[in-house]
């Protein structure tokens, strides 16, 4: 497929110069390591080369995308789905029901997405055939070693016995890539300190003292307004805390963190990605890898540990050259010697309102992919039987059981009244604000 085509249904204009450049040096066959910034577009960048190696005439698994998270797993998969490739793909991770990933391998697709562990689950039950897979992508590879996945990518890339080429990303700089990669002499692409996708942001600190925390984060936040915020913390029960503030404040918001069920942290991510919430508070697990849209603001509550992490963070905003704001808000008592010294005060004093809700609400379908079920089903349905212009509707995301919609929040009752008997495919569906 034409690189101009899949542009075109991604809705991009042209590739930037770090995806020239990998899919020229991937074109050839020559094992990559690709070294980029969160929010460069290293998911494209390894994409398109891995599909300029798959063979229509091939049944079977030809191409593995291994990645630290299942988050992850699912945006590429859905990156991939919008480049409209013809291959199919399929997503594999902890959490999804091990049934429906081995229903999927019956008509197995061409690309398959996973998390290590559950890769090397399906391997070692030989519920799908490894014997074509001929490239291998180690998405996020700095990540994957972090959260202790060496054993199993190690043993999944020992049963990879025709693999022609191996793409290796990192948002960090490694001494030395570990040998069970089986990557030797790969061409190196290194964006990390390229002035092309350095972000334009600005940092700003806030200060203030331990038992005055909570209170100036509300403050911080009323000043900030409207703009879409991801807020920092290093704990879950401190992402809870700051939760249980903005309850009392009826300030919509959602939480993300490792303690809660993959069907909730899916929920929040989706909610935050089509606009129906602004504020997410997350701890790290959102720091890189997840497919939210442009963040343009950062609150740092508590700061990480690392340099490093601290970095990651911010990659979340200021992305492909736009502009982005993190506020770091240190109590007296607190240090950081990876902080300059000379970062700008941010003036809370005064009184702001508190930000009104987003003009979007997301419903929730309880049919999906599975129910065969898609995007053009769901517009006809809200158009034709919900009365809504085009312009009312927002993102859809369609997945195996339910889909969601989002659509003007000031019309949702309406809507919903109007499609309470409403059928899909022939068949009447649960539809409900999403919680």
């Amino acid at each position: 497929m034409m690189v101009d085509k899949v542009l075109e249904k991604l809705k991009i204009t042209a590739l930037n110069q770090m995806q020239e450049e990998t899919l020229a040096a991937g074109k050839g066959g020559n094992d990559l390591v690709l070294l980029a910034p969160t929010g460069s577009g290293k998911t494209l960048g390894f994409l398109l080369p891995l599909l300029h190696q798959l063979n229509a005439a091939v049944a079977g698994v030809q191409a593995l995308v291994l990645v630290p998270s299942r988050e992850l797993a699912l945006q590429i998969e859905m990156v991939f789905r919008q480049m409209g490739t013809g291959f199919k793909v399929n997503c594999c991770y902890g959490g999804h029901p091990v049934k429906t990933e081995r229903n999927n391998f019956e008509e197995p697709p061409a690309v398959l997405i996973g998390t290590p562990g559950r890769i090397a689950y399906h391997l070692r039950h030989e519920n799908f055939d490894e014997s074509r897979i001929s490239i291998l992508v180690l998405d996020e590879f700095d990540k994957a070693l972090e959260f202790g996945f060496q054993d199993d990518m190690s043993y999944i890339i020992g049963k990879l016995l025709c693999l022609k080429q191996r793409i290796l990303t990192s948002a960090t700089a490694m001494e030395e890539i570990p040998g069970f990669t089986g990557i030797d002499k790969p061409i190196e692409i290194n964006f990390l300190k390229d002035a092309a996708v350095v972000p334009d942001l600005k940092l700003k600190k806030v200060s203030t003292t331990a038992a005055d925390k909570l209170d100036t984060l509300l403050k911080l936040i009323c000043k900030i307004g409207e703009k879409r915020t991801l807020i920092f913390c290093n704990h879950r029960e401190t992402v809870d805390r700051i939760s249980d503030l903005l309850i009392d404040q009826d300030l919509a918001h959602d939480i993300f963190h490792g303690g809660m069920e993959q069907d909730e942290r899916e929920r929040a991510l989706l909610k935050f990605r089509n606009g129906s919430i602004k504020m997410l508070i997350t701890t790290d697990l959102a720091s890189r890898g997840l497919d939210i849209p442009e963040v343009e603001c950062i609150i740092h509550y508590q700061l990480p540990y690392t340099e490093d992490a601290f970095l990651h963070r911010n990659g979340r905003t200021a992305r492909m050259n736009a502009r982005g704001t993190a506020y770091l808000v240190i109590a007296d008592d607190e240090k950081y010697p990876f902080l300059k010294a000379d970062i700008e005060a941010e003036n809370l004093k005064g009184s702001w309102p508190l930000p009104k809700d987003s003009e979007w609400q997301t419903l929730y379908i309880a049919a999906g992919k599975k129910d065969k079920v898609n995007k053009i089903d769901i517009v006809g349905l809200l158009l034709k039987k919900g009365g809504l212009q085009q312009d009312e509707v927002g993102l859809i995301e369609v997945k195996d059981q339910v889909s969601y919609v989002a659509i003007k929040r000031r019309l949702v009752g309406r809507v919903l009244t109007a499609l309470v008997n409403e059928r899909i495919k022939n068949k009447k569906v649960k539809i409900e604000i999403a919680m």
